[in-house]
């Protein structure tokens, strides 16, 4: 039978809260811009986008499921509760670290592009309808990533995994603070035009209240065939009939062939090693990690100034490196067997040396490259991360996305689903671009799923949302953690930081910042050419996105860190 989500939550935030007391109450060593207060438990840890679906997962694992068990119910249960950030409707990159091989496997969910396309008449519609309706939808890869995972790895009955998130659909999800701005947000698109995304989200036309419950029944419709049938539940039948409709009336491309040819892929990790770490990311069509490995390693025998990776020096040093890196990343990645080989030849000692030696220069004395203006749900992009540890060891590290904020901007009637514009994440202006856009081809993301190795230890398991901003979030915590030896709860909550590359609507590299970057480095960023920008206080989340994470422990426990940026909630038992 469902779980009951609310009696869930409520069980689960008395009996595991009370088990890990001393750890959620534990001091961080220093005042940090956002507390991150990390939560230690003995056998397994969920760290989820919204409370009821972390406590969702906690329960699958007490009931006898695994890591990907949980994986399945954690991912759709985020779905109903965050319709603004990921859902049946987009895509999946999911990394499964399987302790008793102690191998990494991927599973690579990523939207894909209708067969009818006609790449040159697609290319010439406006920037509008490559972000917004039914001509922006890919064919989405969330449910066929789900599936696979569980069919090669899962414990329990599929149906089982995926009954919690059909109750919370049916009984309503809370709506939070944050989630109440999420929606706000989007107020333009929820009333924009499309009948069926306004009767979910806007009950009576208004914003829904903080504490409010939202139901979709058509969704838990569509569960139930999912749950009844797999993956035809979804890409065949009913479902699919309905998409593929609502799509051709909207001037979409999507077939029916499309849907019940979509298979989601299981392929290997990309690798690096880094001052005794291995870093293994999501690869290509995976962007984030094509763009902040490269620093990394570039930075791997640099002699970072004494002090915090926040000084004048060292934030300069790392933008002047993130922007060469960021302009090779967006040549070199897309949906391309080429792109893996380019990928690590990027990580070459030779091409390490050539970032390096671009780098060298001043940020003002540099030739401005522009990147393509192409997709703006790089910059403005909807997404969220959470993570999974087991009793066994297992450990899921998975991002799932719409692209921009409730995607397209559409439900397909009856379905209860929002609907990608991942169309938006494609490349329209260089043919030449692995990016570019073409039947089949699975737009590029800067999603960074990351597990972090220690010898042949499992170290910790990270990643977060924020479209361009995930490369550079990831960038930051990674060398505070790895380089500064710091936590990874000051790690995650200090002063968020990003480095803004040219586009067509400015020339200038920019950097942004939370309010708390310390007044005397905004002055000495400015003095060395850089434009700086404090665009939110810290922790509001809107602009920077939340990191999560699960770190095991020495003693075989986990602890988990959720950012309090988003509406994250660790739990653990």
């Amino acid at each position: 039978m469902p779980m009951k989500p609310f009696f869930v939550l409520s069980l689960l935030l008395g009996r595991t809260l009370l088990a890990v007391t001393v750890a959620v109450l534990a001091a961080i060593a220093r005042a940090m811009p956002v507390d991150v207060m990390p939560v230690t438990a003995p056998s397994g840890m969920v760290v989820a986008a919204h409370p009821q679906a972390a406590a969702i997962g906690v329960e699958v694992l007490k009931r006898g499921g695994n890591a990907i068990d949980a994986a399945v119910a954690i991912s759709l249960a985020v779905g109903v509760a965050e319709p603004y950030g990921s859902g049946l409707g987009g895509k999946l990159m999911l990394l499964y670290y399987e302790a008793k091989t102690k191998k990494v496997f991927v599973v690579d969910g990523m939207d894909a592009c209708g067969s009818a396309l006609d790449p040159e008449g697609y290319r010439k519609l406006s920037a509008e309808a490559h972000s917004y309706g039914y001509s922006s939808v890919c064919v989405p890869g969330l449910a066929a990533g789900l599936w696979a995972a569980h069919q090669n790895w899962g414990v329990q009955k599929w149906a089982d995994d995926v009954a919690p998130a059909i109750g919370l659909a049916r009984e309503g999800f809370e709506i939070l603070p944050k989630s109440r701005d999420m929606f706000d947000e989007q107020l333009a698109k929820l009333r924009r035009g499309d009948t069926e995304l306004a009767r979910l989200y806007l009950p009576g036309g208004e914003l829904p209240a903080v504490g409010a419950r939202l139901k979709n029944e058509d969704l838990a419709h569509t569960m139930e065939l999912l749950a009844r049938r797999g993956r035809d539940g979804f890409y065949r039948g009913e479902v699919a009939e309905k998409i593929v409709a609502a799509s051709q009336r909207g001037g979409g491309v999507l077939t029916l062939d499309d849907l019940a040819r979509y298979e989601a892929r299981i392929t290997e990790p990309v690798a690096m090693d880094f001052r005794g770490y291995r870093l293994v990311c999501a690869p290509p069509p995976a962007l984030g990690p094509a763009i902040f490995l490269p620093v990394l390693k570039a930075l791997e025998n640099e002699n970072l100034s004494g002090g915090p990776l926040r000084s004048v020096m060292n934030l300069d040093l790392l933008g002047r490196f993130w922007s060469v890196a960021d302009v090779q990343g967006h040549r070199l990645i897309g949906d391309a067997g080429a792109s893996r080989e380019a990928m690590e030849k990027f990580l070459s000692p030779d091409s390490i040396r050539s970032l390096r030696e671009q780098a060298s220069a001043p940020v003002t004395a540099k030739k401005t490259v522009q990147l393509d203006a192409d997709a703006p749900s790089e910059i403005l992009g909807s997404t969220t991360h959470w993570l999974v540890a087991d009793a066994q060891g297992n450990i899921v590290c998975a991002t799932q996305s719409q692209s921009l904020h409730f995607g397209a901007g559409v439900v397909a009637p009856g379905t209860g689903v929002v609907l990608n514009d991942t169309m938006s994440d494609f490349t329209f202006s260089d043919q030449r671009n692995p990016n570019f856009v073409a039947p089949g081809r699975r737009p590029r993301s800067t999603l960074s799923p990351t597990i972090v190795f220690r010898g042949d230890r499992l170290a910790f398991a990270i990643g977060v949302p924020g479209g361009a901003r995930i490369t550079t979030a990831m960038l930051q915590v990674l060398l505070d953690r790895l380089a500064f030896g710091r936590p990874l709860a000051e790690a995650i909550g200090d002063t968020r930081v990003h480095f803004v590359a040219s586009t067509a609507q400015t020339k200038v590299v920019s950097f942004e910042a939370e309010t708390s970057l310390p007044a005397e480095l905004g002055e000495g960023l400015r003095a060395r050419g850089w434009k700086v920008t404090l665009p939110e206080e810290p922790g509001r989340g809107r602009h920077f996105g939340g990191i999560n994470a699960i770190e095991l422990n020495a003693d075989g426990s986990w602890t988990g860190y959720a950012d309090p940026r988003r509406t994250n909630l660790a739990i653990g038992y």
